[in-house]
């Protein structure tokens, strides 16, 4: 078979059985069935048995497995009951296996998202151009090509117009191809074209840059050159955020600190007794062991990893789609946000609302053609919001762009390039050729040498120069966005199409002037960013006179001196450009480059920076900024492959929104460290003290439940705290803080002790119970002791979730209520209860019966840590005050 780069487009279609008007639907789905979904091969997942036993691979664990070891040989040797170990088992499985379905949660949000950021591209099909999922394309679609583009597949271009593409993916050549249309030759000897020189193909992994054109697919999937490399693509990693790093780092200080502790513990207890024979020796291990169990908090990167993934499902309904988990954290500390006008902050709903010049029916008709959108079944145009604006403008006049297209077919162009800020056509017309070219007054009419005057062309003046340019400023002061169309005549067609060659010597032929309203919750959504101590900042390519228009209607700024010009920005010094950005919130006028330039700015004064854009030119700015923000309806492939942000809506207020979601998902998981840290830290601190002290307060099973139990789901439940009320009255949050900022580590510490005194305190008491005195605990065991402990210490970490669900106001004062939270409590409260008073299982166990009494003293020494808590609270709202 031969090579579709040494066939002719007639050759490739016959060869894929179509024609350029595209498959039908049918036909596409057949092929589907035949050729499979265009995508590589993912990296191969673990099974459910390998994910099982990668859980056991937890050093915690085996830490216990060992210990269930341990106990099974003293309980040997003492004959008795193996249910202690049993029981361990059962923990470490449970452990394993609620391990295991969280990960496939987490992953199966991950895919969620990655399905709702599926790249889509424009296919032909049933002889209409629409929008399909890219892994849908199947060998003979018919793909349309534009600048901003991710080429979808492998394929043979059919149609080309100044068409450049990027292949460095596969090339490593930087400078972008121009593409062509006709079929290669082989040279004398030679056997194939080198990848690099297949100018008439483009690739799946290769990006549009310039123009645009067609092709037609002829490998798909694995077979695409791509393909052929997708084993080191598959190689992903998982991605770790800051905050699960720092928590990485966090649990090997703990490890190394137990392991201290524990070491010390089991030595000091041996020497204490003065006992080597094997059965203490076992029995002062299992105390150090009980140690390592209470200091790690199992459960905790697990919760964050939740925490976040539920977080992010949440953002993605509601059009945020989240592309990186890091950006989860970056947005609550987001201080600047870049936002492009139109479609952002706007309605994207354009509208020719006025116009000026001699002839209507030759601009609207020259506005028309100028441009890719296009009418649709219903007559309503379809494409890049300006570009239909000007459409149906035609279309209002009774030139529909069809009619106009078969009158004057297109022949040659010279794309829009926002560097130029322009557009040029070229179309047949009589056995002559007429050029249409469009775009802002400024660069337009600096071309022009000329303008009509009712059909008549007459020489540019500088007073009819003064006249265009005031009724410009007119338009401009209304808000409106002001275009010029401008014609060349040409005898015969141009041999050059670069826009240095058309575009110059041009007649002047009018302007219009188009609104596009602004989105009715942005405003709010503005007034949001200032309380939270956000500053909005937009950067458009309009005209300075609109852009401060819609910017004091939105408020943003509240006179002209807070806007500039790219030119003006320009004019700053590199030394003086991070203070400049600092006098402005408005910059009109701009380029690619100059969104790239107020970033950095931006970025050197330590402000954490969001910026939004759509076109392929602001790729550059937004993988500069903190937060790339991509746009998800107008935004082309390569701004959302670099961008952290999606937004399905395109609305600003949506950026807003998910600034506070990172805020909200930020505090729920402080809380949840807090929580856990502290509930760790009373069981290390209760178990080293009851140690020193000469009797054992829980054993390494009891410890194992209350981990489990009452402390992995009120964890979780916090993770799904509601925001607090102030949480965008607040100031952005210093992105270098450490985890135990403002004040954390104090609360975790005094925390942890109160609980531990608690939980000691009701040990004490059931020893009185038991033994008719406080102290000393006779043969360090105290059966009622253990059990009320137990009791105590489960139902103080339930309680103080509730404390926890704010750091510093009280928790009676909160209006929202957490029914997870209250879930969790109560199946806790159940379990723990179950525990301690079903036969078998307090057996298991070792509990013994408590009394009424006992029990409800047990319980309202957990019920104690609210009243603390709250004094505390309460004490340093004061101190924050003064």
């Amino acid at each position: 078979m031969k090579q579709a780069y040494i066939q002719s487009v007639q050759e490739v279609l016959q060869e894929q059985n179509v024609t350029a008007e595209g498959l039908t639907s049918a036909e596409a789905k057949k092929r589907q069935e035949q050729y499979g979904p265009n995508k590589l091969k993912d990296a191969e997942k673990k099974t459910t048995l390998q994910r099982f036993l990668d859980q056991l691979k937890d050093p915690m664990l085996i830490i216990l497995m060992i210990a269930a070891a341990v106990s099974a040989v003293t309980n040997l040797i003492a004959g008795e009951s193996l249910a202690e170990v049993f029981i361990i088992l059962i923990v470490v499985l449970l452990n394993a296996v609620l391990g295991v379905v969280q990960e496939s949660k987490a992953e199966a949000a991950i895919e969620a998202l990655q399905t709702m950021t599926a790249a889509t591209c424009k296919a032909i099909r049933d002889n209409k151009q629409i929008s399909v999922h890219s892994d849908e394309l199947v060998p003979g679609d018919i793909v349309v090509l534009e600048a901003g583009d991710a080429v979808p597949a492998d394929g043979r271009i059919i149609e080309c117009a100044s068409l450049k593409i990027e292949e460095a993916a596969l090339t490593g050549e930087s400078v972008p191809v121009n593409k062509l249309v006709d079929m290669l030759t082989l040279g004398n000897g030679q056997e194939d074209v080198p990848l690099g020189d297949r100018k008439n193909m483009c690739y799946m992994g290769s990006t549009c840059v310039y123009g645009r054109g067609k092709m037609v697919v002829t490998g798909t999937g694995m077979v695409t050159e791509m393909g052929k490399i997708a084993g080191v693509l598959a190689a992903t990693e998982d991605e770790q955020t800051p905050l699960q790093r720092k928590l990485d780092e966090l649990s090997l200080i703990l490890s190394k600190l137990v392991l201290g502790i524990c070491v010390f513990i089991f030595a000091f207890n041996l020497i204490k007794t003065g006992d080597f024979h094997l059965p203490v020796i076992l029995d002062t291990f299992m105390v150090a062991v009980s140690l390592a169990v209470a200091a790690i908090p199992e459960g905790l990167s697990t919760v964050v990893t939740l925490v976040l993934s539920i977080g992010v499902t949440n953002m993605s309904k509601r059009n945020a789609v989240i592309r990186r988990m890091t950006a989860v954290e970056t947005l609550g500390c987001t201080q600047v946000i870049c936002s492009d006008k139109t479609g952002t902050l706007t309605q994207n709903k354009m509208t020719v609302v006025d116009l000026s010049g001699a002839d209507e029916q030759l601009l609207a008709t020259a506005m028309a053609l100028c441009s890719d959108a296009y009418l649709n079944d219903n007559n309503q145009a379809e494409g890049e919001p300006t570009e239909a604006a000007l459409v149906n403008f035609a279309y209002s006049v009774e030139l529909p762009k069809q009619k106009l297209e078969a009158e004057q077919p297109r022949v040659d162009e010279a794309p829009f390039d926002s560097g130029r800020k322009m557009m040029s056509t070229v179309h047949e017309l009589g056995g002559k050729f007429i050029q249409y070219t469009k775009g802002g007054p400024d660069v337009v009419l600096a071309r022009c040498t000329s303008y009509l005057d009712n059909g008549e062309v007459k020489p540019m003046t500088q007073a009819k120069l003064d006249e265009i340019m005031a009724a410009n400023k007119a338009m401009a002061d209304k808000a409106l966005r002001v275009l010029a169309a401008a014609k060349r005549d040409w005898n015969e067609r141009p041999s050059d199409n670069s826009p240095e060659a058309l575009e110059q010597e041009l007649c002047f032929i009018g302007l219009t002037g188009m609104i596009d309203p602004v989105r009715p919750e942005v405003k709010m959504a503005i007034e949001e960013c200032r309380t939270a101590g956000i500053r909005p900042v937009m950067i458009t390519g309009d005209h300075k006179d609109t852009a401060v228009a819609i910017a004091k209607e939105l408020g943003i700024i509240e006179n002209a001196a807070q806007a500039i010009t790219g030119a003006e920005l320009d004019e700053i010094a590199d030394s003086d450009i991070c203070e400049a950005v600092k006098k402005y919130s408005v910059y009109a006028r701009v380029q690619p480059e100059h969104k790239t330039r107020i970033v950095n700015a931006w970025k050197a004064n330590a402000a954490i920076t969001a910026m939004t854009g759509d076109g392929v030119n602001d790729a550059p700015s937004i993988k500069s900024a903190d937060i790339g923000v991509g746009m998800g309806i107008t935004g082309t492939d390569v701004t959302k492959n670099v961008a952290d942000m999606v937004l399905a809506d395109d609305n600003f207020a949506t950026i807003v929104s998910a600034v506070g979601e990172g805020r909200r998902i930020y505090d729920n998981i402080r809380k949840a460290i807090q929580f856990l840290l502290a509930s760790n830290m009373s069981e290390v601190l209760g178990v080293f003290f009851s140690s020193l002290m000469g009797f054992t307060l829980l054993n390494p099973v009891h410890l194992l439940f209350i981990n489990l139990i009452t402390d992995t789901f009120p964890a979780l439940a916090l993770g799904m705290e509601k925001g607090e009320p102030d949480t965008m009255e607040r100031p952005p949050r210093d992105s270098h803080e450490g985890i135990f900022a403002r004040g954390l580590g104090v609360d975790v510490v005094y925390q942890g002790v109160l609980v531990t005194i608690i939980t000691i305190t009701s040990y004490l008491i059931g020893n009185f119970f038991e033994n008719g005195a406080f102290f000393p605990v006779l043969n360090g065991v105290s059966d009622h002791g253990m059990t009320m402990a137990f009791l105590t210490m489960s139902m103080c970490e339930i309680f103080h979730s509730f404390n926890v669900r704010s750091q510093r106001k009280s928790v009676f004062s909160l209006k929202s209520h957490n029914k997870v939270l209250w879930l969790s409590m109560l199946i806790s409260l159940a379990l723990t209860t179950a525990v301690l008073e079903v036969p078998f299982l307090a057996n298991a166990f070792g509990f013994t019966p408590i009394g009424l009494t006992e029990y409800v003293i047990a319980l309202g020494m957990g019920i104690l840590v609210i009243p603390v808590v709250e004094i505390v609270k309460f004490i340093q709202r004061k101190v924050a005050k003064d």
